[in-house]
């Protein structure tokens, strides 16, 4: 009987040692990526112009070109559901119940197939309403402005320099040429 209850006991140890053991731990998200998952996902919703990160967020993204996805986006993540707030701006002339809807049904599809959280509430504030010419006109930017300027700086500085350095070489020049003369002697 020894032997059997050896089998037995040698047996338990080797399913022991082909099941996996348990991990413990737990998967959570931060909010910004969660925000980020939201942001990348609206993008090309028709009839969307942006998402609103209100007065002062416009103010410091026409200072600085930012393509911050978050802007404009609230979460709430729990640990197995989302809820989300936008501030949007819609274009002018679009059914913006419609656009509401598509924002619903991508939010929670992206959101779900990546995270595997349910997405229970989406939240709209349409803070505004433009054309798609007006929205391009104001997308651009103060920095995009300032670069253009510098760069047009740049060109008239160099245009500049090239007709000062110019001069400086003909003086130069002119300089050079009486000099070696008044080397030579002036007689035979």
């Amino acid at each position: 009987m020894d032997t059997i209850n050896k089998h037995k006991e040698t047996g338990s140890q080797q399913t022991s040692k082909t099941t996996a053991p348990q991990i413990r731990g737990a998967l959570s998200y931060d909010d910004k990526v969660i925000q980020k998952i939201v942001g990348l996902s609206i993008g090309q919703i028709d009839g969307l112009l942006t998402v609103d990160g209100g007065f002062f967020s416009n103010i410091a993204e026409k200072l600085i070109n930012t393509n911050n996805k978050t802007t404009g986006v609230d979460v709430e993540v729990g640990k197995k559901q989302v809820a989300v707030d936008l501030s949007i701006v819609a274009e002018y002339g679009k059914n913006i119940a419609e656009i509401y809807q598509e924002i619903k049904k991508v939010i929670s599809k992206q959101v779900n197939q990546m995270t595997e959280l349910e997405v229970v509430e989406v939240n709209v504030n349409v803070t505004d309403i433009k054309t798609r010419e007006q929205y391009e006109k104001d997308s651009v930017s103060l920095q995009d402005k300032a670069s253009e300027v510098a760069e047009n700086t740049g060109k008239a500085v160099s245009e500049q320099s090239d007709k000062v350095s110019d001069k400086v070489q003909e003086t130069v020049r002119k300089t050079q040429n009486p000099a070696k003369d008044a080397s030579k002697p002036r007689v035979e």
